[in-house]
């Protein structure tokens, strides 16, 4: 006798859950032409440095080439707390990760419970509603109102409830450049410490703010420099996204529990490449760098806006936010304007659909990444405005 066994997806349903941003098939077709990619936030400015790439082979030849303590290398903890404008401890609250996208989801497993809800911002990196879900627990948006992608704080404190745990903050903000200022941050802390809630922020790009903008962290910020956990990664500010170098800071009590899951997650980081980047991260000089971004940034913003783009000028990171409106008739297709873009001028930019809950609000809106060489910025200006 057989018997009819139930189907079963052998696909978790927090997988299943999960939504593509949708660009695989832009970047490949990027792949089959001579595109200037101005999509990923790889970065093309500032380039990796010579004594780092020189250091990591070293560090290979000299044999860090086993496992390292879990916490990190301590001269690289030691590099990263002296980097941060906030008194740290790196051996008590600094813990070196594989990148950002590791330290984001060990800040949010350390913190969150399944039905626990986390307040995100909208529009906001795509990543951090995957990271969410795949905890358990539940999104919440609270949103970011164009052109200047400001919070409007009656809808922030309407977000909290009984089950909210954290809010997860990216300032410099991707995809829209904004840098939140000393009295957000203020804003958010009242909120937090009513309801004794965890901020997780993302500052990954701290070190490009623009026209003498500071950037703030959550840390220097009374009410939640004792409650906040930041992200922070080498990638961008030195040019090694590949190296899969990021971090986390937070307090002693909030460190040992993400030590505990960071062990359980990765291990550790690259050994030789911790090494060396302990060795050099002084070697970029944090105001020069973010002085030539920025010019970067006002060459972005004066291709983009001949082209007919409208935006709000990027306050920091290596985005910007473009509204294409003006240029689809009032019937805007991101996605579709991507394609016609990248088929007309081989010049390849982001859909703006991946940064939005609800990706049909996105529909007018493109990312462009400025964090390139000037030749190649040059030559995305000379095959959108042919000259």
């Amino acid at each position: 006798m057989t018997h009819s066994r139930a189907h079963r997806s052998p696909v978790s349903s927090r997988a299943a859950r999960l939504k593509g941003s949708g660009l695989t098939e832009v970047f490949m077709l990027a792949r089959t032409r001579d595109a200037v990619d101005l999509a990923v936030g790889t970065p093309g400015h500032p380039e990796t440095s010579a004594d780092m790439i020189e250091e990591a082979a070293r560090a290979v030849r000299a044999g860090h080439n086993q496992y390292e303590h879990p916490n990190g290398d301590a001269t690289l903890r030691q590099r990263i707390a002296e980097s941060l404008g906030t008194p740290t401890d790196p051996d008590t609250e600094v813990t070196v990760t594989a990148g950002a996208t590791e330290a984001l989801f060990v800040a949010l497993l350390a913190t969150v419970d399944p039905g626990d809800e986390v307040i995100l911002f909208d529009p906001g990196f795509d990543h951090f509603t995957a990271a969410v879900e795949l905890t358990g627990a539940v999104p919440r948006y609270v949103r970011l109102h164009a052109p200047e992608w400001r919070f409007d704080p009656a809808e922030l404190a309407a977000a909290f409830s009984p089950r909210t745990r954290a809010v997860v903050l990216n300032t410099p903000g991707n995809p829209t450049g904004r840098v939140l200022t000393r009295q957000e941050l203020g804003e958010i802390a009242e909120l937090c410490e009513r309801r004794d809630v965890t901020v997780i922020s993302d500052e990954v790009y701290r070190a490009f703010t623009f026209d003498g903008r500071p950037h703030v962290s959550v840390a220097d910020v009374p009410g939640l420099a004792e409650r906040s956990i930041v992200v922070g990664s080498l990638s961008k500010s030195h040019a090694v996204s590949g190296w899969r170098l990021g971090f986390l800071r937070s307090d002693p009590v909030r460190t040992g529990a993400l030590r505990q899951v960071h062990e359980l997650t990765t291990l550790g980081a690259a050994v030789p490449l911790q090494v060396a980047a302990g060795r050099t991260a002084h070697g970029v000089d944090p105001t020069v760098a973010a002085a030539q971004m920025a010019q970067r940034r006002d060459l972005a913003q004066d291709v983009f806006s001949r082209m007919g783009m409208k935006f709000t000028p990027a306050e920091g990171g290596c985005f910007l936010f473009a509204d294409i409106g003006p240029l689809t008739g009032g019937r805007p297709d991101s996605l579709g304007f991507v394609r016609e873009l990248l088929d007309r001028t081989g010049v390849l930019v982001v859909p703006g659909t991946p940064f939005f809950a609800d990706p049909a609000d996105g529909e007018s809106y493109v990312r462009i990444a400025f964090n390139r060489q000037v030749s190649v910025l040059r030559e995305a200006e000379r095959r959108l405005l042919n000259t």
